[in-house]
């Protein structure tokens, strides 16, 4: 205690011996107020320095409201000024102090760490998520700091270590040396596009930003992965192939690249504040598109790998995967109706969810989990994977529930309806869908709404067919559901649910039998998805208007949209795929092969300007795959 009061009153002697050195104008700039502090405070007595400042600042605020000479309140105006300069520097001194520390702190812990574990420390101190995650100034010190420890025998004897900390050392220096050299084109690339399509697509080696990207950087591992993506080549088979090549160092020059340019794309398209909806589509697809490149190395580095410690780093670019994904589902723009069509299975899905159990210890990580959950439940529902997509759901609910996040909760309830309506269980799709206008409308979410509506019209026209009820009525009341969560969709501008909505309102009409009005709904559910850029419910609006042209005995149409359904379906791993490829064998059985061909090369300029060449050359192949399996 009396430790205690000594310190106190030297610190305030201290505050006070600054606020006379600023009366007397002694004090020339803040940075004399600065050193004064570093010289004066003693590292781990923050906490008393900080009272005994609070105390002055409320003495003297007093003493400028209720003391009545004149000179005396100016002085203690002057004083209050004099002490706010140092609650300023003192707050510069802790944040400087902090980020010493934690920085201290993350050397410690990887030059402590168990050979092998390393690169996963090193990822979860980099890990954007944490309230100090290193600057790239602190990457620059560590990397020397770590070049120093890997130099120094006695800082380690285990050779195995002391390669590790040399490794992480050139990873991180050549990491920043390639930054450098992008930051300045960062966004150069989509002026250069003109008036093409703004995001990642477009022609192999021409559009987009890999290309560009290649020839700017100087370091072989990341500008053989900026050409690969440039001319769309499988990330999983790059990353096999450069098995020989990837170790810890060239893993963590990619980490210090892939992480600057989507923060750097994430920040830039957040800004574009005249168009705020673009923005935040171009983030979404910056979110995705790195996450999907960290799962595709992940995958192709375990098949490839030849020792334990590239399993490793395959483990480690999994872990890049779940920190981009955990920093998604913490945007406001985060789509609960929308979904990626990322592969876990096994070990990795475990390891994923052992790493989402993290942030559920504290009551702020609840709400993204469900939302991560939700994410891969619609991913699971879209490659036909039923039974694990409900999984996903049903714990995104009860996550969500606990979290108090009511749009997630209703979300999952839609998604879990729509999952229903797919195994044919109409009745419990209507239930989850009831509910889910229920809460939506309690907790006034209006886009849960518009969605939950589209599920129960559409549930209730299926479950009308089911029972053989062909009262016009019960039709009519489904689709005034339906109708409702269209116009509530398109007042949000939301076109997400647009897609859906209108996706719903065809898919009904073609099992109505009314073909021809369920055109116009499908191309306008096309439209929409395509904004969102949802390529599942695109593929599906476009295999229901093959069949809605099949009917209409429309076979060059049908061939076309179907071809193109049967296409984007297959390429986002959907096993719906095989529903239009069954449309197209029927059709080229009614038509005859010479015929179908004629069409099919009739449709192929229309067909190639949505998916290309290769897209068009791979169509056969899929139609032969539905006739074998």
């Amino acid at each position: 205690m009396s430790d205690s009061l000594s310190l106190r009153d030297r610190y305030l002697e201290l505050i006070d011996k600054i606020v006379q050195a600023t009366l007397k104008g002694q004090i020339r700039s803040k940075e004399q107020v600065y050193k004064m502090l570093v010289e004066g405070v003693s590292p781990g007595t923050g906490e008393i320095f900080e009272r005994c400042l609070g105390d002055r600042i409320a003495t003297t605020q007093r003493q400028t409201e209720t003391q009545g000479d004149e000179f005396k309140q100016a002085k203690a105006v002057r004083s209050l000024r004099a002490l706010q300069t140092i609650r300023g520097e003192w707050e510069r001194w802790q944040e400087q102090n902090q980020a010493t520390e934690a920085l201290t702190r993350a050397i410690q812990q990887i030059v402590t760490a168990e050979t092998g574990d390393r690169l996963h420390t090193f990822l979860k101190l980099t890990d954007p998520n944490r309230a100090q995650a290193l600057t790239l100034s602190q990457l620059q010190r560590l990397a020397k700091t770590l070049q120093q420890q890997s130099a120094q025998p006695e800082a380690t004897t285990d050779a195995n270590a002391q390669q590790e900390l040399q490794q992480l050392s050139q990873g991180l220096t050549q990491g920043l040396t390639s930054w450098q050299r992008l930051e300045d084109h960062l966004v150069s690339w989509i002026y250069e596009q003109g008036r093409g399509q703004l995001g990642f697509e477009g022609v192999p080696g021409q559009r987009g930003p890999w290309a560009l990207w290649a020839k700017q950087v100087n370091s072989p591992m990341p500008q053989s992965l900026f050409q690969a993506l440039s001319l769309e080549k499988s990330v999983v088979e790059w990353a096999a192939s450069q098995s020989t090549n990837l170790d810890l160092s060239a893993l963590v020059e990619l980490v210090v690249v892939l992480r600057c340019l989507q923060q750097g794309l994430v920040n830039w398209f957040d800004k574009l504040v005249y168009d705020s909806k673009v923005g935040a589509k171009l983030s979404i697809s910056t979110f995705l598109a790195f996450a999907v490149i960290w799962s595709q190395l992940a995958t192709g580095i375990r098949q490839a790998a030849i020792a334990i410690s590239q399993t490793s780093l395959g483990d480690g670019c999994s872990q890049l995967t779940l920190q981009i994904l955990r920093t998604f589902a913490q945007r406001d723009y985060f789509p609960l109706y929308g979904g990626i069509f990322a592969s876990f299975s096994g070990e990795y899905l475990r390891n994923a969810l052992d790493y989402l159990d993290e942030p559920l210890r504290r009551a702020e990580g609840t709400q993204e989990k469900a939302r991560i959950l939700t994410l891969l439940g619609y991913s699971f529902r879209a490659q036909g994977r039923v039974e694990q997509s409900i999984a996903f759901h049903q714990q995104a609910l009860e996550v969500a529930r606990e979290a108090g996040d009511h749009p997630c909760e209703v979300a999952n309830l839609n998604h879990l309806s729509r999952t229903c309506i797919a195994q044919t269980s109409y009745a419990e799709a209507i239930n989850y869908s009831q509910r889910a206008v229920i809460l939506s409308r309690q907790a006034g979410d209006r886009l849960g709404e518009a969605n939950a509506l589209a599920n129960l019209g559409y549930s209730e026209v299926f479950q009308a067919q089911q029972l053989e009820q062909a009262e016009p009525e019960v039709y009519e009341s489904a689709i005034d559901r339906l109708q409702q969560g269209l116009q509530l969709s398109e007042k949000l501008g939301d076109r997400q649910s647009q897609a859906l909505c209108l996706s719903s309102l065809g898919i009904v009409q073609v099992a109505l039998d009314q073909a021809q009005a369920a055109i116009a709904y499908l191309e306008g559910g096309i439209q929409a998805a395509q904004f969102s850029g949802d390529l599942y419910l695109q593929g599906i609006n476009l295999a229901y208007l093959a069949e809605a042209y099949h009917r209409l005995q429309n076979p060059a149409q049908a061939i076309h949209t179907g071809c193109l359904g049967m296409y984007l379906l297959e390429q986002i791993a959907s096993n719906t795929w095989r529903q239009p490829a069954g449309l197209l064998t029927v059709i080229r059985g009614q038509l005859g092969d010479e015929a179908f061909q004629t069409n099919l090369q009739q449709q192929r300029p229309a067909i190639i300007s949505v998916i290309g060449v290769d897209g068009y050359d791979h169509l056969p192949t899929l139609l032969e795959r539905y006739k074998t399996e």
